[in-house]
């Protein structure tokens, strides 16, 4: 073992994986379950959509997980939850997400992936509200997402790891969703590290690079379950259009309303996907 891996402070190890396997422990004392078996990310605005999933077995706050920083963003909840979905199977549900631009770090943005995977999760279902590129898109839309584009200039993979992503956003998945929703479109989405929104030149660059979706999230989270082997389906929900595309400026609130108008449809496309899985 490397020296890294012996390491510890008052909140547990500091190696990312040794970290991810303390916060595990805690989450089956404080869910009460030995494993769960899918995990559920829910981005900005998404929230409310998680009452279709029903009453949960555990509830409490993120922030009772070492490693997990209370969250900051509007629109994020902070609280785990678990629940018992189709079939037995157990779903773990965080309401919310370390950002790359809080500046804990690339680890503490994947921690959570991390420590779902760690707690025995094989499929990580990851959401979040994003701008739309492409002509047609609206406000409201939920879009699968096919491939992605890393604009932070970081990753969370350790070492020299070579990690395949060819089809890091399972094929699979994507054609259980479109089973379930035959009219649901599929796109590339692009980070950006934020907190600022793109400009219209920026968003002009990404539509030449092929780029459906703008945020700044889910990329660095889908990259480390690939890593630890776990399947992947991302999700985007278009709150708004990017920058320079509708005339408007942007904001935050606009994106945490667009998600509470498709609460009740998000919230039955989401049930019936982990019904599935």
């Amino acid at each position: 073992m490397n020296a890294s891996a012996t390491q510890a402070t008052a909140d547990g190890p500091v190696d990312p994986h040794a970290a991810a396997d303390h916060a595990a422990a805690r989450l089956s004392e404080l869910s009460g379950a030995d494993s769960h078996d899918l995990l559920l990310v829910l981005g900005s605005g998404w929230a409310p959509a998680v009452e279709a999933l029903g009453a949960p077995e555990a509830e409490f706050p993120m922030a009772d997980l070492p490693g997990f920083p209370p969250p900051v963003v509007e629109g994020q909840v902070g609280t785990v939850r678990s629940y018992v979905v189709g079939g037995g199977k157990r779903a773990l549900v965080f309401l919310g997400r370390t950002h790359h631009y809080e500046g804990h770090g690339v680890s503490a943005v994947v921690h959570g992936v991390r420590t779902a995977i760690a707690a025995g999760c094989k499929t990580v279902v990851l959401t979040n509200g994003c701008g739309g590129l492409r002509e047609g898109m609206r406000p409201g839309q939920p879009v699968l997402i096919s491939d992605h584009i890393n604009l932070t200039g970081v990753s969370p993979v350790v070492g020299a790891r070579f990690v395949d992503l060819t089809d890091l956003y399972s094929p699979r998945l994507r054609a259980l969703c479109k089973e379930i929703d035959p009219a649901l479109e599929e796109g590339v989405y692009v980070m950006f590290p934020g907190p600022h929104y793109e400009t219209p030149a920026e968003i002009a660059m990404v539509r030449v690079m092929g780029g459906d979706l703008v945020g700044m999230s889910t990329v660095l989270e889908a990259i480390a379950a690939r890593e630890a082997g776990a399947e992947v389906l991302g999700i985007s929900l278009v709150t708004n259009l990017a920058a320079g595309l509708s005339g408007q400026p942007l904001n935050h609130e606009e994106v945490i309303q667009a998600g509470r108008d498709s609460a009740k449809q998000m919230g039955a496309l989401l049930a019936r996907v982990l019904d599935r899985v």
